[in-house]
């Protein structure tokens, strides 16, 4: 696959990244050993860690924060300054006082179903599904699985209603 010329001479993409084609790829973007779908759109400031796979077709806004083990499937929105979480119980040394290091702590894998959005400012905790075509509200803070199709908002983020159809989407029979 062909190297995307990054719109800013001050991005980092390391050679381990799988890059689909006609990748948009904006400055000050930090990259490896992640895999990014055709067509996607990577704002600037964002940051995508090791084993974490973003879909085809996808906009990243700038700001966003997606750590390992996250998996956001095809077609979806994911807002200014959103954040992944990937450690439920984070820490900067072990139990004995001793700095942590891999193996002192799993990865909690998060995935973001196809056609999903996440609203600016959300922080995602790991372990949850965002289900197909959800809307996550902008500054929510979302700790548990959002059922498709629904729209959900606030700290801790709540389901509100269905999402309606919107483009792309079929509209209801």
């Amino acid at each position: 696959m062909s190297r995307p010329r990054p719109k800013a001479e001050f991005a980092r993409i390391a050679p381990d990244v799988k890059l689909g084609r006609d990748v948009a790829i904006h400055g000050f973007v930090n990259l490896y050993g992640c895999e990014i779908g055709d067509q996607t759109r990577i704002g600037a400031f964002v940051e995508i860690q090791k084993n974490a796979r973003v879909g085809s077709r996808t906009k990243i806004g700038s700001h966003t924060f997606i750590c390992e083990g996250v998996t956001i499937e095809d077609e979806c929105f994911v807002g200014h300054h959103v954040v992944f979480v990937n450690d439920p119980y984070p820490a900067a040394v072990t139990p004995d006082g001793r700095v942590q290091e891999a193996g002192d702590w799993r990865v909690v894998a998060t995935r973001v179903g196809r056609r999903a959005s996440i609203g600016s400012g959300a922080v995602i905790l790991c372990g949850v599904t965002i289900g197909e075509n959800a809307l996550v509200g902008a500054g929510s803070v979302v700790t548990r699985d959002v059922p498709p199709g629904t729209i959900v908002a606030g700290n801790p983020a709540a389901v509100l209603r269905a999402r309606p159809p919107g483009p792309g989407a079929d509209a209801p029979g």
